[in-house]
């Protein structure tokens, strides 16, 4: 330690360095960096990397195969200059570590990474640039992404990118240093069975950022926390946020004056998004989110994160330098060049601009880390990883054995949460094809009951497999029907209130003359495109509604609901309100008074879930007599108590008797007779006999009128005559029997 400064003394300088290659010795720009500290330093320890709080300091650790030095700065004040530069001298195994005492949670810190710069070949270190830790677990703020944050000069062509000499250290947010102490208060992990659980998809600002929401600290983790009862009350088991990884906000989005509301653009790994802090000391962010996996558990619900680990918010080759670009390109990214050697431009599986390389052990790492941090210091319950086949890739293709999945297999730590894939990428489509411990993200699903419900052709057989749990997707390598994740809408897309509203999306709010999202959504507006006061069109919308909630809930599998949908929220047809950060993509609490019937009927059918064990089975329905009573676990009839028309394209109404897991002469025998009309027009159906001595009861029929749709246990409406049913045209239907 001692006195020093930073000079800056050229634009470029080559040096020599044993056993390296002269062509790579071009630097962006020359600091001849001196330490300046006060402070005891000592050589530390390579493991845990990242910066991890001891009684007497902080030891800090940082993988870079190919950099030449590694200088660790400290900070007062997010926008100031450094108080301290220290060399970081010792590296082991190609992680550079220092020990510095005297420090405490709280401190602000950066590096500066000196190294080869040539773009060619994927080395993009520049010295200029301060960068964040990537395993930080806070920042000061958001990266304010502009030209002084690019490590090239933008006005240098693409084949020969220039290096930026700016120091840009007074605009980067800083890294903290943070204390994993909590007061916890006995939390366990719910460890809710699969078979039992209903997600919940929601957005941490979106769920209270509206002025209806009521809550104290609107759009943050702990006003997030305030609705905790709210959930419990629906019946969910698990919410699933979206991304709250610290992340990048896109520049050409700014320039529409738009945002990266979703935040599928991570940057830091470890750190909770700074932005949905209600406090605004440094590193507030942590304390919070745990203190709402925390009251959310008390409710007994799971915490699951949508987690982007398949591409950073560095971008591109022409994105800014933030992390790992500067810290060790070739290393945590996959990168393209001759004859098959890392070059200049990145794979792009996400279409995001750039695939993190998770074939090298220290992007996997880095992931690993990352994942068992969230769960044994934050106390989550599992992960849903975006655009999960990204992960899978090696060797060119996708392989459900690649490194990250066996690794992820064999932790004691990850192994015992849930794992959901998001089963596509931009090039590949893995739905089915996942390791026998992972969920997926039934796409499938989704369509062929859209598809269904509004009276598609053809439907019929599709539909058949996507109630039973997808047996024909997940049946063949030991996996259950609740590993099929289904759902109707999820963020990205309609709205459940749009679903049966548009016929076309709206999206000119973003910007892009109404070209981005899916443009086929299989949805259907009822006769009339959009709000209307039409009485006729606004019933028919509510009943397709709540067909749609009874063909999940009514599902094997597990289903998965987007917050608002309940509530009936629009996004006035947006199918992708990524970017919109306001009243368009926030839940307006006002409609829980307008639409309390339809949130009502929500509630009943979560708990007729619950009620019925059968609707919950993570075996696969089949023909099979698994209690012994002599009946099929399921029995399929079509309209006269025949076999379904499976191969009729114009037969648009389907039905089947599920035998209740009781056992004959069991008092929790009973057997649910399910039919699904999707056709406009009224359907008289057969009914089966129940069973000796017992008698049709119906349970549901979402064409009657509002509070009557449910009947509660024991109010069921008893049948007369036995022998049929008239269901009405684009309805649901539920009896049961005894």
């Amino acid at each position: 330690s001692g006195e020093g400064m930073v000079r800056v003394v050229g634009r470029r300088r080559a040096l020599s360095m044993a056993g390296v290659s002269q062509k790579y010795h071009t630097w962006p720009m020359s600091y001849e960096f001196r330490q300046r500290t006060k402070r005891s330093l000592a050589p530390g320890s390579a493991h845990p990397r990242g910066a991890s709080l001891a009684p007497n300091g902080v030891n800090f650790a940082l993988y870079s195969e190919h950099a030449f030095e590694v200088w660790l700065l400290l900070f007062d004040r997010p926008d100031g200059e450094p108080t301290d530069v220290i060399r970081v001298k010792e590296r082991t195994q190609l992680v550079w570590h220092v020990f510095v005492a005297g420090l405490k949670a709280g401190q602000l810190y950066g590096y500066r990474v000196r190294g080869p710069y040539d773009p060619a070949r994927g080395l993009r270190f520049n010295e200029a640039k301060l960068l964040m830790d990537p395993c930080a677990k806070a920042l000061t703020g958001k990266f304010d992404v502009g030209p002084a944050l690019l490590g090239y000069d933008a006005a240098s062509p693409l084949k020969d990118l220039r290096a930026d000499d700016r120091d840009d250290s007074s605009l980067v947010p800083k890294s903290i240093v943070v204390d994993d102490a909590f007061d916890w208060q006995g939390d366990r992990p719910p460890e809710v069975p699969f078979e039992d659980t209903v997600i919940y998809e929601a957005h941490v600002k979106g769920f209270t950022a509206h002025p209806s929401s009521g809550v104290s600290r609107p759009g943050t983790y702990l006003g997030f926390a305030e609705k905790v009862p709210y959930l419990k009350s629906l019946g969910i088991t698990a919410v699933e946020l979206l991304p709250v990884h610290e992340f990048v906000v896109e520049g050409f989005l700014k320039e529409r004056g738009l945002t990266n509301f979703w935040g599928y653009n991570s940057i830091g790994f470890f750190a909770p998004e700074s932005s949905y802090a209600a406090g605004k000391e440094p590193g507030a962010q942590v304390g919070e989110f745990k203190a709402l996996v925390r009251e959310l558990h008390r409710a007994g619900i799971e915490v699951i994160l949508d987690v982007v680990y398949n591409h950073t918010g560095e971008g591109s080759e022409l994105g800014p330098t933030l992390c790992l670009r500067g810290i060790d390109n070739p290393s945590y990214y996959a990168l393209r060049g001759p004859d098959g050697e890392p070059g200049r431009f990145y794979e792009n599986h996400s279409g995001c601009g750039n695939t993190l390389n998770l074939a090298h052990p220290a992007a996997l790492r880095l992931v690993m880390d990352s994942l068992r941090y969230w769960v044994e210091v934050m106390h989550v319950d599992g992960f849903r990883f975006d655009l999960a086949s990204v992960l899978g890739r090696e060797n060119g293709g996708y392989r459900k054995s690649a490194a990250f999945f066996e690794t992820v297999s064999q932790d004691p730590a990850l192994s015992r949460v849930k794992l959901i894939a998001e089963p596509w990428d931009v090039g590949t489509y893995q739905l089915g094809n996942f390791p026998v411990d992972w969920a997926e993200w039934n796409g499938k699903f989704r369509d062929a009951m859209r598809r269904f419900a509004r009276g598609d052709e053809g439907m019929l057989r599709e539909v058949g497999w996507r109630l039973t749990g997808s047996a024909d997707l997940y049946g063949h390598d030991g996996r259950s029907a609740y590993h099929s994740i289904n759902f109707i809408t999820c963020h990205d897309g309609f709205t459940l209130a749009d679903l049966v509203s548009y016929s076309g999306k709206r999206n000119e709010a973003n910007g892009e003359g109404n070209r981005d999202g899916a443009d086929e959504n299989f949805s259907f507006s009822g006769g009339a495109e959009g709000e209307t006061a039409d009485p006729a069109v606004r019933s028919l919308r509510l009943r397709l509604a709540k067909n749609h909630l009874c063909h999940l809930f009514l599902a094997c599998g597990t289903p998965m609901l987007l917050a608002g949908d309940e509530l009936l929220r629009s996004q006035r047809g947006n199918n992708n309100a990524y970017c919109q950060d306001n009243a368009l993509g926030w839940l307006d609490w006002s409609l829980a008074q307008g639409n309390a019937d339809f949130l009502d009927f929500f509630r009943r059918l979560a708990g007729l879930r619950r009620r019925f064990g059968i609707l919950r089975r993570g075996k696969f329905f089949d023909a099979s007599d698994s209690d012994g009573d002599g009946v099929p676990d399921i029995s399929w009839f079509g309209g006269d108590l025949g076999p379904p028309a499976w191969e009729d394209p114009a037969c648009r109404t389907l039905a089947c008797m599920l035998d209740g897991e009781g056992g004959a002469g069991s008092p929790e025998d009973y057997r649910l007779f399910l039919i699904l009309n999707a056709d406009p027009e009224l359907r008289y159906v057969r009914l089966p006999e129940p069973g000796p001595g017992w008698r049709w009861r119906r349970v549901l029929d979402t064409s009657l009128p509002a509070g009557r749709e449910i009947a509660a246990e024991g109010t069921e409406v008893l049948l007369e005559p036995q022998d049929h049913y008239l269901v009405n045209g684009r309805s649901v239907v539920l009896l049961r029997a005894p």
